[in-house]
């Protein structure tokens, strides 16, 4: 190993110490008295300062030394840690990491040598000054920690690494003592056998800590401490048991990692060729190899994906202390909490939004959490909770950043985004509340009122959403006034193979990724054209009892001509449940073929800005096929759009309101009329051709489910018309359209209710009520802000003239008349 090898593995362990530091001594502040976590600051240190000081880098070595100099008064309980010694340290870690940078970049420890950060260090050393200290003082200002605060433990300039460690346990943890005895090792069996006391053991580790290098066995014997004999004893048990059989860790570089992933995905191409051409042939040794090409494949594929796979944990480490830097810079109290910690993404998944997790946590300290004065006076505690969560969910990783603030003020985001000319004011007025909310998206949107080293200028949420969506994340924000902001954070967990639906359509193959699929869905050719219904002039399904949109994906991307679509209205319908921006909707497709991992290829610039491909993958015969961007094809199919936002709307207006709503169907009544029905009392929405029409006496009736299901017609049974209407009571005419049908339950039976026009299906809340006008209605409401009248299901059954025919449970009975 040359010298440059050293330097560079002495650069790569000191950033993970240095990461770690940051967390101890911000966790230190708040238990001063825990003595573990000191001793292991001060070996970090330690350990720094002696490598450094070995390689020549002196004005380094010269930090290094008077921070571990502090580090052991306190370690020694001459001192106790204060806000103020805890700042001085984390300055003193930003400046060992700029001079760790310096060495990275120019071989050298740079010009600095931090004359003013080594004085406050050592005044801070003595008692009488340290000890009143309460909170923390500027220290004198030094490059690093500006850069620090602004990237956040910006990652070193050489070639990332990754590490991969098993668990291990803190040494000595909980019993108060820095040197305790570790099982395994030969002071732990000293122990163990009675030969020395714990106290021996540390007296003789704290000797090797001064320098001695001789083995602990060795300092015990020359120290009188244990006789030969007895170490001799207990080296030969050691050596006598099994080794652990712990893997060992090495470190890998991440380009070699890069390069071992690609070399997957192109293996992972040939075999799906191979499979593709094994189960065309009857050759069943070809078969045979296939299978175990393929077992082997999808193993090796999973075992280097799990390589990749790193805790988030390891970017989350580095906010506790990003939060108490911002804190104290805003004149806050802020408690964080991390839960989820374990939750592995992909490594280039954790690197893009490193980044963007930075600004939401500095942003929901600077904007979100009040200080403490106002906090107190809306009832609150003093301290603000900041609270990151992380967990697996459908294949993506979810993590909410939440804090207990004020929340967002609607009228001062839109004001702001009005002041800043990013929308008009007529604009604004219409806009729900989500969408005011997510102006905080806009480039150049900032509510603060000035410009500081944290926030104001306007570049960040933009730039946070920017970086989600390049990796296919979705970023999401609520917020309750008084209560606090969360804001939602989805995003894949892996970008380089992923498994998807190939379907086709239009001739072409197209794969849809496997995050965003619910279910299938087939129609066949007899059912397909009562089942699809029209709401709005947009096709629905209803599917188990709610109304799923349909987009055909033919249409989407131009793919039909007249004939073709006329040739697809006439077979099966095959439809895919996706799910895009929490708003499920279901594509229509030609085809539905398989599921298989694809290997994700990015677009060519020609293509990156048709939002509805994600990508390209090469499918086994080699051809290209495009992955679907569900996301941006239910945007232009308009199925994440008004709708939703007016259904968030009226949510959030009944939450404040506090008034239940109810869900009603829309349908057009006699005279041009607007009337409504409770959606609970409607058990289907059917359509029957009028030669399946049979007249019962003086009433249709048709046959329904091997029953006989009575017909009423609203423009016979309203009263104030029957006498002109009478004309009517006979069949309806041969070449009349099919008649729109509501099946209703009532008191056990079914009865269908034939209407000119289905409108909607809309919640409201009804409450606007005038008396009726005519008979069998209950009353004029409004509903979706128009005068409707709500039918009254009793007494138009009963202004039908006849009594229940058609029990739910009871047996068929035979039609009257029949065909």
């Amino acid at each position: 190993m040359n010298d440059s090898d050293i330097v560079k593995d002495f650069l790569v362990e000191s950033y993970e110490n240095l990461d770690r530091l940051d967390r101890d001594l911000v966790g230190l502040e708040k238990n001063p008295k825990d003595k573990d976590a000191l001793a292991g600051v001060f070996r970090t240190i330690h350990t720094i300062k002696g490598t450094c000081g070995f390689l020549g880098f002196n004005k380094l070595e010269k930090v290094a030394h008077v921070g571990e100099n502090l580090l052991t008064r306190l370690r020694d309980g001459q001192l106790i840690l204060n806000p103020e010694i805890t700042t001085a340290l984390l300055g003193m870690v930003d400046a060992v990491r700029q001079m760790l940078k310096e060495i990275d970049s120019t071989g050298q420890d740079g010009d600095a040598d931090y004359p003013e950060l080594r004085e406050t260090l050592t005044r801070l050393q003595t008692p009488t000054v340290a000890a009143p200290a309460a909170a923390a003082k500027p220290i004198p200002e030094v490059p690093a920690p500006a850069v620090a605060r602004e990237s956040v433990a910006t990652p070193p300039a050489t070639p990332p690494t990754i590490k991969i460690d098993p668990p291990t346990v803190p040494r000595g943890k909980g019993d108060g003592s820095p040197h305790k005895p570790s099982r395994g090792k030969i002071g732990g069996l000293l122990v163990e056998r009675g030969v020395v006391q714990p106290a021996d053991i540390a007296r003789a580790l704290e000797e090797q800590e001064r320098g001695d290098r001789r083995r602990l066995g060795e300092i015990l014997v020359a120290l009188g401490l244990a006789k030969r004999e007895d170490v001799l004893a207990a080296q030969q048990i050691l050596d006598a048991k099994p080794r652990d059989t712990t893997p060992e860790t090495i470190r890998v570089g991440v380009n070699l990692l890069d390069k071992l992933m690609t070399l997957v995905g192109e293996l992972v191409l040939a075999r799906n060729q191979l499979l593709q051409f094994a189960n065309t042939s009857e050759n069943t040794g070809l078969q045979a190899v296939s299978q175990r090409m393929n077992l082997i494949a999808t193993e090796l594929q999973e075992e280097v994906m799990k390589t990749r796979m790193q805790p988030i944990g390891n970017i989350w480490g580095q906010f506790p202390r990003t939060v108490r830097d911002v804190a104290l810079g805003c004149h806050k109290e802020v408690a964080i909490e991390m839960e989820g910690k374990e939750t592995e993404p992909d490594k280039t998944i954790i690197e893009a939004i490193k980044d963007p997790l930075t600004h939401l946590v500095r942003n929901s300290v600077d904007h979100g959490i009040e200080l403490p004065d106002d906090r107190e006076k809306a009832g609150k505690n003093r301290t603000g909770r900041l609270i990151l969560r992380a967990f697996h969910e459908g294949g993506q990783v979810n993590i909410e950043i939440s804090d207990d603030g004020a929340g967002l003020n609607r009228e001062r985001i839109r004001q702001k985004a009005i002041e800043r000319g990013l929308i008009t004011a007529e604009q604004a007025a219409r806009m729900p509340e989500r969408e005011v909310f997510n102006l905080i998206f806009l480039p150049g949107f900032s509510t603060a009122e000035k410009v500081t080293n944290v926030s104001g200028r306007g570049v960040g949420m933009d730039v946070v959403k920017t970086n989600v969506e390049k990796i296919g994340g979705v970023v999401d924000v609520q917020s309750l006034p008084g209560r606090g902001t969360t804001v939602h954070v989805k995003i894949p967990l892996t970008l380089a193979i992923i498994p998807a639906l190939v379907v086709t359509c239009g001739g072409e193959r197209y794969a849809i990724p496997q995050v965003s699929l619910l279910e299938l869905v087939r129609l066949e050719a007899d059912h397909a054209p009562t089942a699809i219904e029209m709401v709005h002039g947009a096709p629905v399904y209803r599917l188990r009892g709610r109304l799923l949109p349909l987009v055909y994906l033919a249409r989407e991307l131009k793919l039909a001509g007249p004939a073709d679509a006329q040739k697809t209205e006439a077979a099966a319908v095959n439809i895919v449940v996706l799910q895009a921006d929490g708003r499920q909707f279901g594509l229509v497709v030609d085809q539905i073929n398989d599921t298989e991992e694809i290997v994700v290829k990015p677009l060519r610039k020609q293509l990156k800005t048709v939002k509805t491909f994600a990508g390209s993958s090469i499918m086994g015969d080699g051809k290209v096929a495009l992955i679907l961007d569900v996301l941006g094809l239910a945007q232009r199919a308009n199925v994440v759009g008004g709708t939703r936002e007016r259904a968030m709307a009226e949510k959030a207006k009944e939450c404040v309101t506090g008034t239940e709503k109810q869900t009603f169907l829309l349908f057009a009544g006699p005279g041009d009329s607007r009337m409504a029905i409770p959606l609970s009392t409607l058990a289907r929405l059917e359509e029957f051709p009028v030669s399946q029409v049979e007249m019962s006496g003086s009433r249709w009736v048709t046959q329904y489910r091997g029953q006989i299901l009575p017909l009423i017609r609203l423009n016979v049974v309203m009263e104030e018309r029957r006498n002109k209407l009478r004309g009517l009571q006979g069949a309806p005419a041969p070449g009349s359209g099919p008649l729109q049908v509501l099946v209703l339950n009532h008191e056990g039976h079914a009865y269908g209710l034939v209407v000119d026009k289905i409108l909607d299906i809309v919640e409201d809340k009804a409450d606007v009520k005038s008396a009726a006008t005519r008979h069998s209605v209950l009353y004029s409401v409004l509903i979706g802000d128009r005068v409707t009248e709500l039918l009254d299901i009793p007494a138009m059954i009963k202004a039908a003239a006849g009594k229940p025919v058609l029990p739910l449970s009871g047996a068929a009975q035979p039609v009257q008349g029949g065909r």
